[in-house]
């Protein structure tokens, strides 16, 4: 996560004139203070990662940020306006209205969500179904909902009119799904549990609303107890079975989605120990779940849906909650006057500054597809999809690391066992490791050295060994 301070204040934070304040993590907020007086001067716009170097830059994220250079975040699942609410919601109009759009954001991306999973969620699905409702798709889709281009009934939306252009087969699908019986026991669980959000939504919303201390807290409790039933529901095993991966990603989202609203409720009664906790343990859940969804996928046409959703999650929804977790232990330290002086600072940003330093579609959207053809072109389906658990869980890397060096030194590559593996790329650590697989597995049939820079794959059965069970 960067931020992008207006010029003069960039040229004071050169200059040493003002500082960032940091996390007890040691990393920067989107802040900038006079050390001399203690008071706040700016708060920046918040961006993706960029091109600094970081260990990222051997792997997709390190490759997606060089490519596209950076940009304004667009979280699929988290809300958007997060920064400094806490302070806002008991002090201005802007406050209210902040949670409001959060509310609103999370229960639009369930709904988005829970969609296009009906759509999938029935048999083998081809390449031009999982297309249409894509990760491309689900920006266009959320789109028109939030301007209520779209109806939301009982938790679904009727997508055959925005997917029309998409081919007849998608609209088939779509059919099939509505009367397949099967479906409809896992629908009906699904309509059950986005009425009980909805509902703990709009009571929520008019907590806030209350004058009474006291009773908006106790609305707020209430309306948390309904978030907390649904989340139950959405996490229920027995919806993911018969899924592809893909089906159950879009599950998944659906379950953080009502995660990230409950740490909401807790946020606005000021507990913060509370979110910075349950926050901590979202973030380390969502990457669990893609790496099992990762290690599921069984088909190239699976991985071309994956790779640029997994991306956006990893570089923006996971960046945003961990900017949150952040924000709310920093908080913590500063005094009411500190408080109430920065949250002053927030309200002199507009809100149109706001919606476009968040929301606008930007480079990064066109650079995914680009990168993962990119990559398509220099590695073979299991490479790429260790590629994309690496990025999900950099640990999983060491083990390839070591079984290379020891098959290098074995084998009398002493030069690919490098000591130095910082500097070498997820893309080379999983091509090696797959091309001494193939020589172990085959020992009649040495390859070339051609054959080291393009090898002829296969998909080695050990794979399934590789990556930890869910």
């Amino acid at each position: 996560m960067d931020y992008l301070f207006t010029p003069a204040t960039q040229a004071r934070l050169n200059t040493g004139n003002l500082i960032q304040p940091a996390a007890k993590t040691g990393k920067l907020l989107p802040a900038a203070r006079d050390p001399v007086t203690g008071e706040f001067v700016e708060i920046a716009k918040i961006f993706y990662q960029s091109t600094t170097a970081t260990l990222s830059d051997r792997g997709i994220l390190g490759l997606l940020a060089q490519l596209a250079g950076g940009g304004p975040v667009q979280p699929l699942i988290a809300p958007v306006y997060v920064t400094l609410v806490p302070l806002q919601v008991a002090q201005s109009h802007q406050g209210f209205q902040k949670i409001y759009r959060m509310l609103n954001c999370l229960k639009i991306n369930l709904a988005v969500m829970q969609a296009t999973a009906a759509v999938i969620g029935i048999g083998a699905v081809s390449n031009t179904v999982l297309s249409a409702v894509n990760f491309d798709q689900v920006l266009k889709i959320r789109e028109e909902a939030k301007h209520q281009k779209l109806k939301i009934k009982d938790g679904f939306i009727d997508l055959r009119h925005i997917l029309k252009d998409q081919g007849v087969e998608v609209i088939q699908q779509i059919f099939k799904v509505a009367h397949d019986s099967n479906f409809e026991m896992h629908r009906q669980k699904l309509v059950n549990g986005y009425d009980l959000f909805s509902k703990a939504v709009k009571r929520c919303q008019s907590a806030l609303t209350l004058p009474d201390l006291k009773l908006r807290n106790s609305e707020i409790s209430s309306s948390r107890d309904m978030l907390f039933e649904a989340l139950k529901i959405y996490d229920d095993c027995s919806l993911l079975d018969g899924l592809s991966s893909a089906g159950k990603l879009r599950l998944m989202e659906c379950a953080w989605a009502i995660d990230l609203a409950i740490g909401l409720t807790f946020q606005l009664q000021r507990a913060h120990n509370t979110v910075s906790s349950r926050l901590k343990e979202l973030q380390s859940k969502i990457r669990q779940d893609i790496l099992t969804v990762v290690k599921g996928c069984e088909s190239a046409s699976e991985l071309d849906f994956l790779f640029p959703e997994v991306t956006r999650i990893l570089g923006h929804d996971l960046s945003v909650i961990e900017f949150w977790h952040n924000e709310i232990d920093w908080m913590q330290t500063l005094s009411p006057k500190e408080q109430h002086q920065l949250a002053n600072l927030d309200k002199l940003s507009s809100s149109d500054t706001l919606k476009s330093s968040i929301h606008t579609t930007f480079e990064i959207l066109t650079a995914e597809p680009s990168l993962y053809e990119s990559l398509k072109q220099k590695s073979h389906f299991l490479s790429l999809r260790d590629q994309l658990a690496f990025a999900v869980s950099p640990k999983l890397r060491r083990e390839y690391e070591f079984y290379v060096s020891q098959q290098a030194i074995a084998t009398g590559y002493q030069a690919l066992a490098t000591s130095n593996w910082q500097e070498i790329s997820d893309l080379t650590v999983a091509n090696l490791y797959y091309f001494f697989q193939i020589r172990e597995d085959s020992t009649e049939n040495y390859p070339t050295e051609d054959e080291l820079e393009m090898p002829s794959w296969h998909f080695p059965k050990t794979f399934k060994n590789e990556l930890p069970c869910s």
